[in-house]
């Protein structure tokens, strides 16, 4: 199971620091992300989802939150601590890299 997380709720988080994952496509990705967010594509997950630190918490963010609750699902099933965050990069208020 996991959680899921407003925008304004993960503003205030980023400050602090979080492994964010972006599981949009690498063409979306490189067009502006959440500053420290790396990019693990859903299309991909599964290949790349045993790089992930089973002891670390995720934040995980796509373009609107669909993606990224499907990429949540998949990543609880396999006992990883994963956050969703609701309304996706479209809702991010900070500057994208």
């Amino acid at each position: 199971m996991y959680r899921s997380i407003s925008m304004p709720e993960f503003d205030q988080e980023l400050k602090k620091g979080l492994n964010v994952i972006d599981v949009r496509e690498r063409d979306e990705y490189a067009n502006g992300h959440v500053p420290t967010a790396i990019n693990q594509p859903l299309s991909e997950l599964a290949q790349q989802s045993a790089t992930l630190d089973p002891e670390k918490e995720y934040y995980v963010i796509c373009q609107s939150g669909g993606r990224s609750a499907k990429a949540c699902e998949y990543l609880a099933d396999q006992g990883l601590d994963v956050i969703n965050v609701m309304g996706g990069t479209s809702a991010y208020k900070g500057k994208l890299e």
